[in-house]
Formats: structure tokens, C-alpha cells, sequence
């Protein structure tokens, strides 16, 4: 599982509290015998979601929300707290490297990463933070899987959190962490809306063949098809067979009617991300996958 290749830097015991960012809001979770659930609005404007350019436009309003969320925690305990944060998908590029064979020295492993991504990615390779995991493939190939991001972005979102003595353990993407919720078998297509922004990740016996983050000239269902027809058509053709499913997530009130419309133009059984905390929705769904991945591993 995905989360699983981050063991390293997860704590144990697990942190006590995880926040999901999205520009809607952000969504806490208050770990312990069972998980707290609460969710704070961000005003319109505060963030605006960017692999390129600064994302918290409002730091007054953005730490305020912090603040309130995570205020009576650590007013009551003045440790030093581990924290996990899910940022947005479009703050970062997520993306699967196929390499022939791929070195064991971590230092010429992430010079690799990098050398690959730098004429893929909108932004300097060299001075962004990076996470890769390996994931083994067929005929002896490595399949690596990369999250990379502008360290100036993550600082920025980092900052409230750590004026307030929290340390960020974790720092992950929602979609990523959203796969601890979709089926490990077979070949799965799941396609996650938050606003304008598609993520679509394509996973084969677990993992991760093709990931992609783009943004929509609306969320309607026929710019998102534009989308999933030829992903469909690539994992066909690339992957040895045809998707077996597509798992949507974020669709809100068009649920219903997207899975309706792919089934019929797609051919494949559609169903709704779930879990047992509750729907998954466009700015929670990282949130959920990721107490999913603690209740896995605790």
C-alpha cells in the first residue's frame, strides 16, 4: 500500500492530530481510541492552489483557522507534537518513473528522480522537496513513485503549524493518501474532483502505474470525460488488459449522474470512494484514507 512505503516517517504511536488543506477549508482529525472529526472554512481567496506561485495569499486567515482547529490541543499539552499534513494535489506533481534498474545509494537514487522530472515538472527540481518510493515491476523493472513539490509551497503551508510547536512528520498529498481507500486488486482507475482540479490515479494490484493532476476549464462531466476516455485507452493499451473500475470521489451533487454516464461510455463498473468514517469528499477524502492507513498499520 502506498502509505506503507512511508513507514519511516510515520510515528509510533501514530500523531495525535492530522489536518487536510484544501481552499475550501481544513479538515482535522484528532487521533486516539477513535478518530475526532472536525472541519474549519478558510475565507474565499485564502489559498490558491499552485505549483508555481505562492498558495496561501491570506497567512492572517490561514494561521487563524490553524489556531482554532488545534488551539485547546496545544493549550493542554505544550510538548513538542508530531503531526500529519494533507496538502492538495495541485500543490505538488505526482508522478510513476519506469526504470531499468534503479540504484540503492539514496543520495544517487534522488539525483536520478530529479535528473528525470527536470524538463517534466513547472518548477526547479533541484531546490524542491521530494518523496519516492519504489515499487518492484515486471521483468525486473522498477517502478518509482514520485511526489515532488516547490519547498517554498510546503514551507508556507508548514509555517502556522510550527509557530504553534508542531511538527509536521507526514507531509503528503490527498489523493495519495486517498488510495488506502480503494480496492488493492486488479486494475482500478480513480478519478478525485476538488473543484476545477482532476486527479486521476491508475493503480494495478496495488500499485501505482499512472498519475494525473490537471486543471479543467470546468468541472462538468464532459470536460472530465475529455479526461478519462484516452486514460482509459492508455491503461488498454499499456497495461495489459482493460480497467476494471472507475472509483469516483469529490463528485458531489453529479455523483449520481457521473456514474451513470461512464458507465455507459466507458464500460466499466463506476462506484463512489468509501469508508467507514463516513463519504469521502472532495476536501476530507486524504483525511479519511489516511486514519484508514493508521487503523492498517496499529
Amino acid at each position: 500500500m502506498l502509505l506503507d512505503k512511508l513507514k519511516s516517517i510515520l510515528q509510533d504511536p501514530p500523531p495525535s492530530m492530522a489536518f487536510e488543506i484544501s481552499e475550501a477549508g481544513i479538515a482535522l482529525a484528532r487521533i486516539g481510541a477513535r478518530a475526532e472529526l472536525e472541519w474549519q472554512p478558510l475565507k474565499s481567496g485564502t489559498l490558491a492552489v499552485s505549483p508555481l506561485k505562492e498558495n496561501v495569499v491570506d497567512v492572517d486567515d490561514f494561521s487563524m483557522v490553524v489556531r482554532t482547529l488545534a488551539g485547546t490541543e496545544t493549550a493542554r499539552n505544550r510538548k513538542r507534537k508530531d503531526v500529519a499534513l494533507i496538502l492538495p494535489d495541485f500543490s505538488a506533481r505526482i508522478s510513476v518513473l519506469d526504470f531499468d534498474s534503479f540504484p540503492s545509494d539514496a543520495k544517487e537514487q534522488a539525483a536520478l528522480v530529479r535528473f528525470r522530472l527536470k524538463r517534466s515538472v513547472p518548477f526547479d527540481v533541484e531546490s524542491a522537496a521530494v518523496s519516492y518510493w519504489a515499487q518492484p515491476a515486471a521483468n525486473k523493472r522498477v517502478d518509482v513513485v514520485v511526489v515532488m513539490a516547490p519547498l517554498e509551497i510546503i514551507s508556507r503551508y508548514e509555517a502556522p503549524f510550527r509557530a504553534m510547536g508542531m511538527i509536521p512528520g507526514l507531509v503528503t498529498t490527498s489523493s495519495v493518501a486517498a488510495l488506502e481507500l480503494a480496492p488493492e486488486v486488479g486494475l482500478n482507475v480513480m478519478a478525485k474532483l476538488t473543484g476545477h482540479v482532476l486527479t486521476v490515479l491508475v493503480r494495478q494490484k496495488g500499485a501505482l502505474k499512472l498519475a494525473r493532476c490537471l486543471e479543467l476549464p470546468s468541472p462538468g462531466l464532459e470536460d472530465i470525460a475529455a479526461v478519462l476516455l484516452p486514460t482509459f485507452v492508455y491503461v488498454e493499451d499499456n497495461l495489459g488488459g482493460r480497467a476494471e473500475r472507475l472509483i469516483l470521489c469529490g463528485f458531489g451533487g453529479q455523483a449520481s449522474e457521473a456514474q451513470r454516464q461512464f458507465h455507459e461510455e466507458l464500460g466499466v463498473e463506476v462506484e463512489p470512494l468509501k469508508s467507514p468514517l463516513g463519504t469521502p469528499g472532495e476536501n476530507n477524502a486524504g483525511l479519511l484514507g489516511y486514519l484508514r492507513s493508521i487503523a492498517k498499520n496499529n
